[in-house]
């Protein structure tokens, strides 16, 4: 009996792409476009059957890809050589990075072994085939991240998600804040950082020009900078010192810098350096007058490796001072959708207008409850949702009027739904979807992080009811 040749082997030898271990990543339209192959078939029917059954398998049937694709701009190359993944495929990959909670290298490792994240990011690997640039990742956020249109997105998922949802007339909103994963940033830290990375650029450019290395105390305050870190009780004299110590010495390196740069110019003018040489000036001229003047900086820069963060003071017990994006959220019948995202602080009371004309744009219907806290109870927000007629949960104000149980009853109702799900959404988010830390370097692709961990929420929730609503129909 004569044995049959592999599907993809046919494949292979068909396109003439079969060589030692360089196969060609195949995508699913492909397959199911071609001629089918018993063996290959049976066994494709059963994974996708199984995919289907998991969790990404709702997500996978909750996201309108092809609107998404076109929203972004996505479109497949049609010179050089053929992208491993496909644009819906890139889209994919970006939720799929959220809802496994794993770096970018164990996410490339388990793609390579699992069939279902295969199916989910339309790329399948062909035996023996492995994708060794994990680096792959960050190379599509940086992509997609440039053409994100918070509001235009959502209206595409809102459009696709409303005959899933229900009870489009009452909202909830409230504020967070995203921290970014960056060190605990104090004036010593700064400074340190500074003064290493300017030191270093001197030293790659006297070995460049082949200078001797300009005399310095380089070493003396990096030692004292070390042992101070490691003191229990940090005095404020010698934290003083230390301060002084590293600004005299960042302003002496500096000098050393623009006059090497002057004379003999810089071999590398990448964007990435120029922005960090700019980013420590900054810093320096702001400490300088925080230590100097006793002035605090409006706009203080907290990292150099990501200039865009600021200080978010919240002012809660466990953590007065969060680092991070503040974000304010707007929820409809447990769905998530962002209303407003900035680095720097705001007020999300004053947002409550805006908050209530973006649902109506999502929803195309007529806000009638709204559930916030007590933030939001301005005079200003008060006489706007008594104009409109819609009902709050806001504490009143003078004499109680008619009805004053049932409006008592329907606030205690909009303070729980808002209370239980809203706020319970933003501690699922960041345990689950991987939104407890932002590792993103770019304030654009730490906005897509944050958009895409909470829209992953939202697709397995909505993924769950359209299971639910087919199960009932059936």
């Amino acid at each position: 009996m004569q044995k049959k040749t592999p599907f993809f082997t046919l494949v292979a030898e068909k396109r003439g792409n079969l060589k030692s271990n360089k196969m060609k990543i195949r995508r699913i339209s492909d397959f199911q476009s071609r001629i089918s192959f018993p063996n290959f078939d049976n066994h494709y029917d059963k994974h996708l059957q199984s995919f289907r059954s998991t969790e990404l398998g709702l997500i996978y049937q909750a996201i309108p890809w092809m609107d998404l694709v076109h929203a972004l701009g996505l479109h497949k190359k049609m010179k050089g050589p053929e992208s491993i993944f496909s644009p819906r495929g890139k889209i994919a990959l970006m939720f799929l990075k959220n809802y496994c909670c794993t770096s970018d290298k164990k996410l490339i490792e388990q793609f390579n072994g699992n069939i279902h994240y295969q199916i989910f990011c339309d790329a399948l690997l062909e035996p023996g085939q492995l994708i060794e640039n994990f680096k792959i990742v960050s190379q599509i956020r940086c992509e997609i991240a440039p053409h994100l249109e918070i509001d235009a997105l959502e209206k595409i998922l809102m459009d696709h998600w409303k005959p899933y949802m229900s009870n489009l007339s009452s909202i909830t909103c409230d504020a967070t804040c995203y921290e970014s994963s960056i060190k605990y940033p104090t004036d010593t830290k700064l400074l340190m950082d500074c003064v290493m990375w300017t030191y270093c650029t001197i030293q790659k450019l006297s070995k460049l020009h082949k200078l001797r290395m300009p005399r310095t105390k380089y070493k003396k305050w990096i030692s004292k900078g070390i042992s101070f870190s490691k003191m229990k009780k940090k005095r404020k004299n010698k934290r003083r010192s230390l301060t002084r110590g590293l600004l005299r010495l960042l302003t002496k390196l500096i000098g050393i810098q623009e006059e090497l740069e002057k004379q003999y110019g810089y071999h590398s003018t990448k964007a990435r350096y120029l922005k960090r040489r700019n980013t420590i000036r900054k810093i320096y001229e702001q400490q300088s007058e925080k230590f100097y003047k006793g002035i605090r900086p409006k706009h203080a820069i907290v990292s150099i490796d990501k200039p865009h963060i600021r200080p978010i003071v919240r002012g809660k017990e466990n953590k007065s001072v969060e680092f991070g994006a503040k974000l304010h959220k707007l929820q409809i019948d447990g769905i998530s959708f962002i209303e407003h995202i900035s680095f720097d602080a705001f007020h999300e009371g004053n947002r409550l207008s805006k908050t209530i004309w973006k649902a109506q744009k999502l929803t195309n219907k007529r806000v009638k409850i709204l559930g916030a806290d007590a933030i939001y109870a301005t005079n200003a927000n008060r006489r706007h949702v008594t104009s409109r007629k819609i009902e709050t949960d806001f504490k009143p104000k003078g004499r109680s009027g008619k009805h004053k149980a049932h409006k008592k009853q329907l606030s205690k109702l909009i303070t729980k739904e808002r209370a239980s799900r809203l706020e319970g959404s933003f501690g699922t988010d960041k345990s689950y979807f991987l939104l407890n830390k932002i590792k993103a370097r770019t304030k654009e692709t730490e906005i897509l992080w944050i958009f895409i961990g909470i829209h992953t929420s939202n697709a397995l929730n909505i993924g769950r009811r359209m299971t639910k609503s087919i199960a009932q129909a059936a």
